[in-house]
């Protein structure tokens, strides 16, 4: 039965036991939920900013510079791609496509360390970028430019799918943390269901993307499929942080006694 299931059963009056976390769970999730609630501190999910639902989401995708250093490497790609692709032998300038495509993604760490500003997320992005240019290069396939966003996107959705399914949500462990309540979420019911479909969300996002995905990559059409990552990206990331961010901020609301 799943933790809805529990969650939506109110307990008989005198014959239910409290529910109690064993030691060795508590530990475990208390360090990955201090990981998880430090950094969606660290990505702008702060309940002490008192931003307003908009800012925080727009700071967790990094602002303007955020927005393009997610976006420009994979766009290049595609434009130079589509523009170099032979329309015979639909064969392309792999090189030159991959090549700028790094190329822009390090610029961008550069600007970043010479501005001596927050590397972290560019640094990331131009060793991802440069791990799938490398791939493609070996293999000499545009599409698998796309297979760590591919196996990223199966990674998430099954990390977040089971820990819902076992009861212990990821959004769940990092609001906890982030509300400063650590795992206590668990004895209410109501916190413990919204968790759970939350978690549940963000796990169908990903296998959409990967189920929209995942075909274009066997079917060899690499200009759509580079186009529908960036449709998919940060345009669905952002209205479902927005719910989940609301979602966690009703349940944490202090009600007048």
């Amino acid at each position: 039965m799943s933790d809805a299931q529990h969650a939506d059963r109110e307990p008989e009056s005198g014959s239910a036991r409290p529910s109690v976390t064993p030691p060795e769970a508590a530990s475990a999730s208390g360090v990955l939920g201090a990981a998880l609630g430090e950094a969606a501190r660290k990505a702008g999910f702060d309940p002490e900013a008192g931003a307003s639902t908009g800012g925080v989401v727009w700071k967790a995708m990094g602002g303007v510079r955020g927005i393009l250093e997610a976006v420009l490497p994979g766009l290049v790609f595609i434009v130079v791609f589509t523009l170099t692709t032979d329309p015979v032998t639909r064969e392309a300038d792999l090189w030159l496509s991959l090549g700028l495509s790094v190329g822009v993604a390090a610029v961008f760490t550069v600007i970043r360390l010479i501005q001596r500003g927050p590397a972290g997320a560019a640094i990331g992005g131009l060793i991802a970028t440069a791990v799938a240019a490398g791939l493609a290069l070996l293999t000499g396939r545009g599409q698998d430019n796309f297979v760590p966003g591919l196996i990223t996107n199966a990674g998430y959705g099954t990390a977040f799918l089971v820990s819902a399914l076992v009861g212990w949500s990821l959004i769940g462990l990092a609001a906890g943390f982030l509300m400063n309540e650590g795992v206590a979420w668990r004895q209410d019911r109501r916190k413990r269901r919204v968790f759970f479909w939350l978690a549940i969300a963000w796990s169908a996002l990903f296998f959409l993307r990967l189920g929209v995905q995942l075909p274009l990559y066997f079917a060899n059409e690499v200009a759509l499929l580079g186009t529908l990552k960036l449709v998919m990206g940060l345009p669905l990331f952002a209205p479902l942080a927005a719910v989940t961010w609301l979602a966690v901020r009703a349940l944490y609301v202090q009600r007048p006694e």
